[in-house]
């Protein structure tokens, strides 16, 4: 009887714990124009997390990235760009640089973010959540253009590496799926 109150008392604090963890959402975040900001506005939206770069062999992605933006986001899609200067110093310009570029090079329309850091000791929140233990894609990224689709609940749904085009068969079927469940 002992243990069967135990067990049962150490399910209802997984949950408890559950509940207190931060979603991704309430993660602080600033918007490439330095203002403070969150993934709120995203909740319900299926969502492409992307560490973006400028000068990296994988920029033309931004191509794909915006094309997919564009293709589906009135059903409720959203391509996040956050810009990264982890890899090789790819990334090495002012904000208003990278707006500029993308703007200017790539068309990109969907939202970016402030530089951040995707790993080591000053690794931004949200990219911790994103790869830490307790996603369900967990380990560092790996290079420029890493993808983490989230789901309309706030939920990890898929990680894609960087060499996996944003407009590929199986991400474009997770983007379509995740979409489809409401």
């Amino acid at each position: 009887m002992r243990t069967f109150a135990l067990l049962c008392a150490l399910w209802v604090s997984q949950f408890a714990i559950a509940e207190t963890m931060p979603s991704l959402y309430d993660i602080s975040l600033k918007d490439i124009n330095g203002k403070e900001t969150s993934l709120k506005p995203y909740k319900g939206q299926v969502l492409l997390v992307v560490n973006v770069a400028s000068q990296c062999g994988l920029t033309p992605q931004y191509k794909s990235l915006q094309a997919t933006h564009t293709k589906y986001n009135a059903k409720g899609f959203k391509v996040l760009g956050f810009p990264c200067n982890d890899f090789g110093q790819q990334e090495p310009g002012t904000n208003e640089e990278i707006k500029t570029f993308c703007s200017t090079k790539y068309n990109v329309s969907f939202p970016l973010f402030d530089k951040v850091h995707v790993k080591g000791a000053g690794q931004h929140p949200l990219f911790g959540a994103l790869t830490g233990k307790d996603s369900p894609y967990p380990g560092d990224i790996q290079w420029n253009f890493g993808k983490f689709l989230i789901g309309r609940d706030g939920k990890i749904i898929k990680r894609f590496e960087p060499k996996v085009a944003p407009d590929a068969p199986e991400v474009i079927s997770a983007i379509e799926g995740a979409l489809g469940a409401k």
